[in-house]
């Protein structure tokens, strides 16, 4: 699991594991493996910090392998566009 506080995510998952992306004193945003209800999924969140307490801004969830490949498939195609 990673190293760093306990991800602000609700008490009913439960986070096996988690990449932090970046942390700043404002933003966190990290991709995390959940227990969703006996499910496990990929869900990738932004929280902000307001007044000392992180908030969730953004979650997005990957359900399966077959949906990651479909995202996956998009962004490498708009990537070229980006320099």
């Amino acid at each position: 699991m990673g190293t760093e506080e306990r991800l602000p995510v609700s008490e009913q998952l439960k986070v096996i594991d988690y990449v932090t992306l970046y942390k700043t004193a404002k933003w966190w945003s990290a991709v995390a493996l959940v227990d969703s209800f006996g499910r496990r999924q990929i869900a990738i969140y932004l929280w902000v910090n307001r007044a000392g307490q992180w908030k969730r801004k953004q979650k997005f969830v990957v359900h399966n392998r077959g949906e990651w490949a479909s995202i996956k498939e998009a962004v490498e195609k708009l990537l070229p566009q980006i320099g």
